[in-house]
């Protein structure tokens, strides 16, 4: 398990950083040769992938990196927005003063960033005020069913907000006012619905933004 994990962990990282990019086959003997290992933690690790939405296997090609299509997105960005209302309210009922402070600041830096056109750091800092938010919801399956779907999006995302700039500026105001929800003790419910539609823009946003190009 140990070794399937390593292999996981390893394709998985190239893919998030680019490196394996939508499309590209992933090369078994030439992975298992990289980190030292046979073939079988190797498959057993694209098979994981797989299940998890990075991976796909195609006939006559083998494993190839997941081609996300706009049906796809807009599947997962709904899983996303579901996801993370529910996260989202469960953590209102833990959030610290310091854990706003961390919040406000990260929103400010965001805000530089985008000031800066600095949208693939954008897209990470937009990253981490969410996972900030994650870490007190109490729930590690629903925490782990989170970072995997920002990661499934993670090579759209990357270009999504450069794609759409107004809602760059738009998810800052919303940040601030669910800080101030959160500030305001403003019960869960409330909280769940802000935080749902707040992700569910995004994909408006992109689908209104397509329909004029």
């Amino acid at each position: 398990m140990m070794k399937t994990q390593q292999a996981y962990e390893f394709i998985r990282s190239r893919i998030l950083d680019s490196t394996y990019r939508p499309g590209d086959r992933i090369v078994i003997d030439r992975v298992a040769a990289e980190l030292n290992l046979s073939i079988i933690p190797v498959r057993e690790a694209i098979r994981q992938l797989e299940a998890d939405g990075f991976v796909q296997t195609i006939p006559y090609s083998g494993a190839v990196v997941q081609l996300m299509d706009d049906t796809d997105y807009e599947e997962t960005q709904w899983v996303l927005a579901l996801l993370d209302g529910g996260a989202t309210s469960l953590a209102a009922l833990a959030m610290t003063p310091q854990d706003i402070e961390e919040l406000e600041a990260l929103n400010k830096a965001m805000q530089q960033a985008l000031d800066d056109l600095e949208f693939a750091q954008f897209g990470e800092l937009n990253r981490k005020f969410h996972d900030t938010i994650y870490q007190r919801c109490g729930n590690t399956y629903l925490i782990d069913r989170l970072r995997l779907t920002w990661q499934r999006l993670a090579q759209v995302r990357k270009a999504v907000f450069s794609f759409v700039p107004r809602r760059a500026k738009e998810s800052i105001a919303e940040h601030e006012e669910l800080i101030q929800l959160f500030k305001a003790a403003a019960p869960p419910e409330k909280i769940e619905e802000f935080a749902r539609q707040h992700k569910l823009k995004m994909l408006y946003a992109v689908k209104q933004r397509k329909k004029t190009m």
